[in-house]
């Protein structure tokens, strides 16, 4: 009869009624993704504090250290522990005004950042300092001639002219600007070291391991060198190239193998492959004023 249907129409109308379900699925996976995507790009304005440095910013203080030191024998746990300890040196940044009724999931007491100095020279017989020393100069010998080695040696222990070791480490997308206050109140805090006779003091140089990064199949860029197959360093705190820049002393070593996340963030560089890398530098405390100067000058908000 005419109203009759055959089987195979029936199959028909169903394919077309299971297509349809799943264009709809597919514009509710396509809106989730627009979704995703505008969460992503979020911006979010944090308003940050310095503190002096204390007993429950360990664990906060730890993780950074580690980041920078990865898997280098250095005991960050004993490292962190020193820097509370002279905690009329150094400062930590917390988000400030977290409010207690605040629907956001915020730890008031989360470090995002810190600075402190240890004086390696003070220091020197604890363990801490002494895997410190050694870190640097077995890289020093990996990547320098025998004269830079020599020279680094002779400068780390020199007992009459001190070493400070600058730390200063923050998460990846907390801005440089403010690099420049805690910079400024450590060169007084270390001023009024010097003047009081405390730990610390005033240090004849500066020690600096720097989180820094080269285009994968490069090396890095070294003074007095202009080889096309060099590339320029990047450096992940970008206040660091100005000290760089005033250095008596660098070299870099590769810590692609150690399964760098930079914790906090992520390096995107337009999908350039970029290699993780840790530069020392060596600077004369002499240079610190113009340094600061420098960092006033491209810092200041």
């Amino acid at each position: 009869p005419p109203a009759a249907r055959t089987a195979s129409e029936e199959e028909e109308e169903e394919e077309e009624e299971e297509d349809d379900v799943e264009d709809e699925d597919s514009d509710e996976e396509d809106s989730d993704e627009d979704e995703d995507d505008e969460v992503i790009d979020e911006e979010v304005n944090i308003e940050f504090e310095a503190y002096s440095i204390s007993d429950q910013d360990h664990d906060g203080i730890k993780k950074l250290l580690q980041q920078l030191f990865l898997k280098s024998p250095v005991n960050a746990a004993e490292l962190t522990d020193l820097l509370i300890q002279q905690n009329h040196i150094g400062s930590v940044i917390k988000q400030s005004n977290v409010s207690e009724d605040s629907d956001d999931d915020v730890d008031e007491d989360e470090i995002f950042g810190f600075i402190s100095l240890l004086n390696l020279t003070e220091r020197k017989g604890t363990p801490c300092a002494e895997q410190i020393k050694e870190l640097v100069l077995s890289f020093c010998e990996k990547n320098c001639d025998k004269s830079t080695v020599e020279q680094l040696d002779k400068l780390l222990n020199d007992t009459v002219k001190p070493v400070g070791f600058l730390l200063s480490e923050r998460f990846i997308n907390v801005p440089p600007q403010i690099a420049l206050p805690m910079h400024q109140q450590l060169q007084k805090e270390l001023a009024e070291a010097h003047r009081t006779n405390k730990p610390c003091g005033k240090c004849h140089s500066y020690l600096l391991i720097s989180k820094t990064f080269v285009e994968a199949g490069k090396s890095s860029a070294k003074k007095g060198h202009n080889s096309p197959k060099q590339s320029v360093l990047m450096f992940a705190n970008a206040e660091e190239e100005f000290f760089y820049e005033k250095a008596v002393l660098t070299f870099s070593y590769s810590v692609q193998e150690e399964s760098d996340t930079c914790l906090g963030g992520r390096w995107s560089f337009d999908d350039v492959p970029m290699k993780p890398l840790r530069t020392v530098m060596l600077i004369p405390g002499e240079k610190m004023n113009e340094i600061m100067e420098k960092l006033k000058e491209h810092l200041s908000i």
